[in-house]
This record gives C-alpha cells, sequence and structure tokens, in this order.
C-alpha cells in the first residue's frame, strides 16, 4: 500500500477502517449470529457470495425496507441510497407494486401462456423507448445473452465487440478485458474454458479509432455497450462519441446493442430517448418489475425481419433463446404496472432532483478539503471518483478504484445510518428519497473526510 491514496494517507484509512469494523460488530450482533449459523449450508454465510462484498466483517441481514429507508435485522436503518443494486430504484415497494401483488397474489403467477397485459406492455414499452418489437426475459444477463445470440445468428458474423471495463451481467461473451495491448480475460473468473479472443474483441470506450479498426475487419456481428459505463466507476462518453459509433456500425454492417440497466437512470426512456440514440436493439432488467427478477428486450423492424428469416432458416428444435419463467403472469403483471404508475416523468423528476442536490452536496465538500476527486452523475444515479479529471475509459476508470478507501467511506457511512452501494461509492436517489436523507449523506461524508484528513 503507497503511503497516500487520492489524497488521503493510507494509515489513517487502516485505521479508521479497523476502528469502524469494531463500531459495526458492537451494533450488528443478530447479524453476526446469523451469519454464523448461514455458514452450515452456506458458503461465506450468504445464499449469493457477492453478499459478501460489502465492507462490513460480516453481512449485514436485513429485516425490511420500505420506501428510502431499510432496516436490519438489530433494529437499525438506514437511508438507502444503494437500492438493491437499481433493482428497487424506483423505492422500496411503491404503493401501485404492493397493490399489484396482493391483486394478483391468488390467480397464478406463471403460466407459459400470454395475458393481456403483455399487450400494454408492448405498447408502454415501444412508445416509451422507439423500437417496435419486443420480448421477455428473467434477468438483464438473460436479455443479453439472447441478443447477442440472435445478432450471430442474423448477420452470420462469430464475434461481439465490448468496451473494456464494461459490464453486462454474467454474459460469457463480456468478460474481454485490455491489458496494455492485449485481450485477456477478465480477472477472477472461474471455469472459464473458452477462449474469449475468439468469440469476442475489445476496445477503449471513447475511442472512435480503435472502434473503426477492429470494425473493418467485417466479423463484428454488434458492439454492446452500455451508453454511459456505469460498473467500473463511471466513464462518461465524449461528445460526438454515440453519433459516430451508430455511423460505424451501419457502415460496416454491424448491429448496436445498447443496454440500459443501468442508465435507465437517466430519465423514463433511458440514456436512450434523453440523447436521440438509435439502437438495433435495447436491453433492460433490474427495476423494470418493481424488483421482481425480469427483463425485456427490444428491437427494430428491419432486425425483426432478419431474425423471422433466419428462423425459418433453422431445423426445428431450440434456439437457445428463452426460459421457462420468462414473461411469467406475475412479472408482466408488475411491468406494467410499473410503466404506468412508477417510472413517471413527475418520479424522474424527484428523482433527479435529490441525486443533483447530492451532487451538489459532495462537490462542495471535495472543493472545500482540496481533494483530487470528483461526482459522476448520470440522473439519478451518482458516483464519487477518486480522481481529478473525469476518466475517458475503462483503464483510467479502473485507476480511479482504491478499494480500501472506498471500504473505509463506505463502512463510516454505514454506521452512521447511510447505505451506499459496496463499489465504487455508487449512490440512487429514488422517488422516496428526502432532502433530509441527502443531508444525511452529505454530512456523514464531512465528517468522514475531516476525520481521515487529520492523518
Amino acid at each position: 500500500m503507497t503511503d497516500r491514496m487520492a489524497g488521503i494517507a493510507a494509515l489513517a484509512v487502516s485505521t479508521m477502517t479497523e476502528r469502524e469494523r469494531a463500531h459495526f460488530a458492537q451494533s450488528h450482533p443478530k447479524s453476526h449470529k446469523l451469519a454464523q449459523e448461514a455458514h452450515a449450508h452456506f458458503p461465506g454465510g450468504v445464499p449469493m457470495s457477492w453478499m459478501t462484498d460489502w465492507s462490513t466483517p460480516y453481512p449485514i441481514f436485513a429485516k425490511r425496507a420500505s420506501g428510502a429507508q431499510i432496516w436490519d435485522v438489530d433494529g437499525n436503518a438506514y437511508s438507502d441510497f444503494c437500492l438493491g443494486d437499481t433493482g428497487s430504484m424506483f423505492g422500496h415497494s411503491p404503493a401501485p407494486v404492493v397493490e399489484a401483488l396482493r391483486e394478483h397474489a391468488d390467480k397464478g403467477l406463471t403460466y407459459m401462456l400470454p395475458t393481456e397485459d403483455a399487450i400494454a406492455v408492448g405498447e408502454l414499452l415501444s412508445h416509451r423507448f422507439g423500437l417496435p418489437y419486443w420480448q421477455m426475459a428473467t434477468t438483464a444477463t438473460d436479455a443479453n445473452r439472447f441478443v447477442l445470440r440472435l445478432a450471430r445468428g442474423i448477420t452470420g458474423r462469430p464475434k461481439i465487440l465490448v468496451f473494456n471495463g464494461c459490464y453486462h451481467g454474467t454474459v460469457d461473451d463480456t468478460f474481454l478485458r485490455l491489458k496494455g495491448n492485449h485481450e485477456v480475460p477478465r480477472p477472477g473468473l472461474i471455469g472459464q474454458v473458452q477462449d474469449l479472443t475468439a468469440v469476442a474483441t475489445v476496445v477503449e470506450f471513447n475511442d472512435i479509432a480503435a472502434l473503426e479498426s477492429k470494425l473493418m475487419e467485417g466479423d463484428i456481428a454488434a458492439v454492446i455497450c452500455e451508453p454511459a459505463m456505469t460498473n467500473i466507476g463511471m466513464v462518461l462518453p465524449d461528445p460526438g462519441f454515440h453519433e459516430q459509433l451508430r455511423e460505424l456500425t451501419r457502415r460496416h454492417g454491424t448491429l448496436l446493442v445498447i443496454d440500459e440497466t443501468h442508465c435507465i437512470s437517466t430519465g423514463p426512456g433511458g440514456y436512450t430517448r434523453a440523447y436521440g440514440l438509435d439502437p438495433d436493439f435495447l436491453t433492460l432488467g433490474k427495476p423494470i418489475s418493481g424488483g421482481i427478477p425480469s427483463a425485456v428486450y427490444g428491437y427494430t423492424a428491419d432486425v425483426a425481419h432478419r431474425i423471422r428469416k433466419a428462423q425459418h432458416a433453422a431445423p426445428h428444435g431450440h434456439s437457445g433463446i428463452g426460459t421457462t419463467l420468462s414473461a411469467n403472469a406475475l412479472s408482466l403483471r408488475l411491468m406494467r404496472v410499473v410503466l404506468e404508475h412508477v417510472m413517471t416523468p413527475h418520479n424522474y423528476s424527484l428523482m433527479e432532483a435529490m441525486s443533483k442536490s447530492l451532487a451538489d452536496g459532495v462537490e462542495k465538500i471535495i472543493k472545500s478539503r482540496a481533494l483530487p476527486w470528483h461526482v459522476a452523475r448520470v440522473g439519478a444515479r451518482a458516483e464519487i471518483v477518486f480522481a481529478a479529471k473525469p476518466p475517458k475509459n475503462g483503464t483510467e476508470a479502473a485507476a480511479a478504484l482504491i478499494e480500501p478507501l472506498e471500504k473505509a467511506v463506505h463502512l463510516y457511512l454505514l454506521n452512521r445510518g447511510v447505505m451506499i452501494a459496496p463499489f465504487h461509492n455508487m449512490t440512487l436517489c429514488c422517488p422516496a428519497t428526502t432532502k433530509a436523507d441527502v443531508e444525511k449523506l452529505v454530512t456523514a461524508l464531512g465528517s468522514c473526510v475531516d476525520e481521515l484528513k487529520k492523518n
């Protein structure tokens, strides 16, 4: 560990972390007991391994949540700016979702048949995002996986292109990174047997020259990208990047897939509608059904025609697309309710206002303490970046990820009743987030920084 990290002494970070871990242990005895019991059947004491990625010495066991608040089994209350890592971006249990759950609970949950809600959902999605045709999936990972299979099927090309540091769920083909000038599997992969460079290639975000060079080879079926990178810190597109990306993909016969799963924080039509993007495919998961696992992917009329041709040309059998619980009756009902009553312009205006207030408050802390940090924001999503200048690509963003400092800040905030995402200081504001919640976060962060800078 270096002596200083992003303007903070390393000793101050380690000292704070040790003290805050002890504080956490004192105020979370029931979570500790449950974590010990869970080890009997769950490795790491959790039902999903990433639940151990938090800064805490053992997992927090949740009790309940409502709106922008969450309570744990020890009775600790938190202003929640994590919101299930976007799954509850519109707040925990919005009233229209709760009502729909109650109404539908005794009507059967999955039929393997469409319902009238499907008609309404199709119309709502088409109006909102501008694409005429839609299909359902259970997760954004599935939606991305299905779209990439379709892209290869209708172009006859073997490869996809991703941007360095991207995140598209657990789609194997996207786990490619740049290490210098070399394409390598993403660090940490387990059980990877396929040579990813045979099915994918990777360039830096915002690097138009590198993108064009790859597309000119003529073997790229699709470029898949977040409109702004959000899972390696935050990387915003350069002016004109998306226009050039669209022009180049069209020129070289490559399909463009926009993954809106995180950038839906931008507005009711996501980043795509807010900035006039024109994708061939659009994918979206996480909050689309109010927290119930559900996802969608949409596509153009031209793509629909090409898909039909590919389907007719293929022999009878399983296409590799679709899962049994996708488009179940409950998820369709909730999706309709969310699109009609939750993902509204009014709610987005509330979210935007609170996120801007949060970002402004954090920026004041950064400037008044002369820290080499900044805040990046896409609508309701904001992140504290440990770098003076906004990163242009995944490599620069990765260099600003300082895990010991992230974890110290995260744990300090948790111990003061503020929950942010357990990685790269990500925050979300939902319609229920209040000025008091924002002030609580900003005040706690200011105190945290002041304590860190004493050393």
